[in-house]
């Protein structure tokens, strides 16, 4: 075999309780779609012909080193817990150290069903593949913590939703799947050795020099404030916020039915399951503080004097709510091309934020264009944006350079809804040219790419996507 992966496995060696090892499901005519060459080379992957990389990385060919397993864990689902989840139709081959020092995961998405898929196949359909692949690697280039793309393959079978849709397989890779909800199973069981066994790998991981289990609830929270914050400043809804969803690595994971806003409102929400907004747009600070509250739930039980354990999960976690505002601020302040802090700051990026929920403004579009003429364009009524600029304007009077520091920190491409669905209906009919272009303008987001401007226009009336779907 030509392609070689330096693999390094320390999940597989830790006891059986937290893992089944499975191999992935072989598939009838695995198709390379596409293969992420720079990040294979920084994980050192040597790839071989496309072909060989298609069986990989489909499931039909298990690379030497590798020791597939599905991972175990649980999590609260939409505020119910459900006590036992685990990878349901995804594979963990392994791991790599890479040429940069970082230890990273190689998942299969989409591999087959495991002892913990329940009544699903196991299987992925092509549209959520390609979506993963374009957003988390959008994401990336955005500057954001996330999981990314190696690979997407079509499997040459069709997969039953709806009706008979094309499978495929995703390669993800993510600086570990460790969840609050893996931390959930161990402690609703009352696996104590199980638990700090956990405890002890996600520190040494993830945060080594921190001290013991309320050390890694505040690195993990203080990572969670800036990953929040960041899918704040860039318009971006999780759409399923699942104690199961979110990574003790403080990456963004499981793109499911995530959305990037259009027109700028709080209460924005996309996913097709979120029936009441619990994780819209403006609630995601929010639930990034009940999930903290559930890991330190299942930490706490590790302590035998429970009560001074509780009382200090409690200061960790009822700090965050500030720490969020701060981060928050900080990046809006950046986005309006403000180097400093000033007192009334928050009202001035407040009163904006009002104007564009009013005025059905493009939040991205909005805030690229700050100080040029094309900003009021964006606002029904434009006036609202005139009064509004005249006072940034006196703000930023004093300011080095808010113009280039606007352009770094707004970008002008986003992965648009309906640019991806438009993306994935043109590859089910055999079209990749749209999923390759849109990933070649979204590497470059802070760029102005005039060839690419229509990437940047809002959906028309016909093309709003009123919903998005989790593909499972």
């Amino acid at each position: 075999m030509s392609l070689q992966i330096p693999f390094d496995n320390s999940f597989a060696r830790l006891p059986a309780a937290f893992f089944s090892r499975q191999a992935p499901e072989p598939v009838r005519a695995p198709r390379l779609v596409a293969f992420n060459d720079d990040l294979a080379r920084v994980m050192g992957i040597s790839p071989g012909e496309a072909e060989e990389i298609a069986r990989v990385f489909a499931g039909n060919a298990v690379p030497e080193g590798a020791d597939p397993l599905a991972q175990l864990y649980a999590g609260h689902q939409f505020g119910h817990y459900n006590p036992q989840l685990g990878d349901g139709r995804a594979i963990l081959l392994g791991e790599v150290v890479g040429t940069d020092g970082q230890r990273r995961d190689i998942q299969l998405k989409g591999s087959g069903r495991t002892p913990y898929s329940r009544a699903g196949d196991g299987r992925a359909w092509l549209g959520p593949v390609l979506r993963e692949y374009v957003v988390s690697e959008a994401m990336h280039a955005l500057g954001i913590p996330t999981t990314r793309a190696l690979a997407a393959v079509e499997t040459g079978e069709t997969v039953l939703r709806e009706r008979a849709l094309p499978g495929a397989v995703l390669t993800r890779v993510a600086a570990s799947h460790l969840r609050v909800g893996t931390f959930q199973v161990f402690a609703a069981r009352g696996d104590l050795g199980s638990l700090k066994r956990l405890t002890d790998y996600a520190i040494e991981r993830h945060y080594p020099g921190v001290e013991g289990p309320m050390g890694l609830l505040t690195a993990v929270r203080d990572a969670q404030v800036r990953l929040i914050a960041s899918w704040m400043a860039v318009g971006f809804i999780h759409g399923v916020m699942n104690t199961d969803n979110c990574a003790i690595s403080g990456e963004t994971i499981d793109y499911g039915p995530c959305a990037f806003m259009d027109a700028y409102h709080p209460s924005t929400v996309y996913s097709s399951i979120d029936q009441f907004g619990r994780y819209a747009y403006s609630a995601q600070p929010d639930i990034a503080v009940w999930n903290l509250a559930q890991l330190a739930t299942a930490l706490i039980q590790q302590y035998e004097d429970k009560e001074a354990a509780v009382e200090e999960a409690t200061a960790i976690v009822h700090a965050t709510p500030a720490m969020l505002e701060a981060e928050w601020l900080a990046r809006f302040r950046a986005k309006l091309g403000l180097t400093t802090a000033r007192e009334g700051d928050g009202a001035l990026i407040a009163r904006l934020l009002q104007r564009m929920a009013e005025g059905q403004a493009d939040f991205t579009n909005t805030f690229r264009a700050l100080g040029s003429a094309g900003a009021r364009d964006h606002f029904i009524d434009a006036s609202a944006y005139d009064t509004w600029e005249a006072d940034w304007r006196d703000r930023v009077e004093d300011e080095p350079d808010p113009t280039a520091l606007i352009a770094a920190t707004n970008p002008a491409f986003i992965p648009r809804n309906h640019r991806v669905e438009q993306m994935i209906a043109a590859a089910v009919a055999g079209d990749y040219a749209p999923f390759h272009r849109l990933n070649a303008v979204l590497a470059r987001p802070f760029d102005d790419q005039p060839e690419a401007h229509d990437l940047r226009r809002p959906p028309t009336e016909q093309e709003v996507v009123q919903a998005t779907f989790c593909g499972t």
